[in-house]
């Protein structure tokens, strides 16, 4: 939409807003220092860059409190689960609305005037047009595009193609656990420096946040990263076999390589994915 925008096939819009939840992977942010540099500067369209904090230091930090990760976990009794997940909302949704309120020049806690809003650009395509839905306040309506165009995401994909952006790599923190196994590899592969990092962060999270244990809020199980419920360095992510893609059924078995759709888009999530299955224990 920014590339739109800048070519005037789109209206130019006035901002363009990233969420930084402080553990992008390093292509991300490179990426976004060139779409900056060649598309956004020449245009007249700032980049504004916002941020809640680092997920990854905030989830081992004891006196910080900490929106939890959408963890798999392993119960003692051999249960699966998967902990509640809040980071979207408070890392990605919470500084976007902190900064549109800036700009509308009512921060917090200061009262937006009914007719006083922005219109938001989410970049949703035809082959996800039930996720588009309106703004969930007042000063911010949503406004869909790509959907307006017609615009499939294979358009969007030959539309960067032909800008040289045939690369462009997805926005989402270096560990999240909705990563799919071709992400984990790609990781594994060809960044050694990052994939120590996530094995790292992995073993660290295996009694849940740190700031939960803290309090007493124990985690009465075990945390993992990939949906296995194994070490992410003994998790399987290597392609899928013809025997797990029969088990799973062809939708099962892309997700497994792809990870989850949407996963952590702040405004297509899937919002609390799964019940909260994770046991918990309190010490006195």
């Amino acid at each position: 939409m920014l590339a739109l925008s800048a070519e005037g096939v789109l209206p130019k819009v006035d901002y363009a807003i990233f969420a930084d939840t402080g553990w992008e992977p390093k292509s991300v942010y490179d990426h976004l220092d060139r779409l900056e540099r060649e598309i956004a500067e020449p245009a007249g369209i700032p980049i504004l860059r916002v941020s809640s904090g680092n997920i990854r230091d905030d989830a081992l930090n004891p006196g910080h409190r900490f929106a939890s990760m959408p963890l798999y976990i392993l119960n003692k009794d051999g249960r699966p689960g998967m902990t509640r997940r809040q980071c979207t909302g408070e890392y990605k949704v919470k500084p976007i609305k902190k900064k549109v309120r800036d700009l509308l020049g009512y921060p917090y806690p200061a009262r937006v005037p009914k007719d006083i809003f922005v219109e938001q650009w989410i970049g949703i395509s035809t082959d996800e047009f039930h996720r588009a839905k309106d703004g969930d306040v007042k000063y911010m309506r949503n406004i869909h595009p790509l959907i307006e165009l017609n615009w499939s995401r294979s358009d969007c994909v030959d539309y960067l193609t032909s800008l040289g952006l045939a690369e462009t790599p997805k926005s989402s923190c270096l560990g999240c656990p909705f990563h799919g196994n071709a992400q984990w590899r790609h990781i594994r592969d060809n960044s050694p420096t990052e994939w120590e990092d996530v094995v790292e962060f992995d073993g660290a999270i295996r009694k849940g946040n740190a700031r939960a244990n803290a309090t007493g809020n124990v985690l009465l199980g075990e945390a993992f990263l990939h949906r296995s419920r194994v070490p992410l360095d003994q998790a399987p992510i290597d392609p899928v076999t013809p025997a797990e893609r029969a088990a799973l059924g062809e939708e099962g078995a892309a997700e497994l390589e792809q990870g989850v759709v949407n996963g952590c888009s702040p405004w297509t999530c899937r919002g609390e994915v799964e019940a909260v299955q994770a046991d918990f224990g309190l010490t006195a």
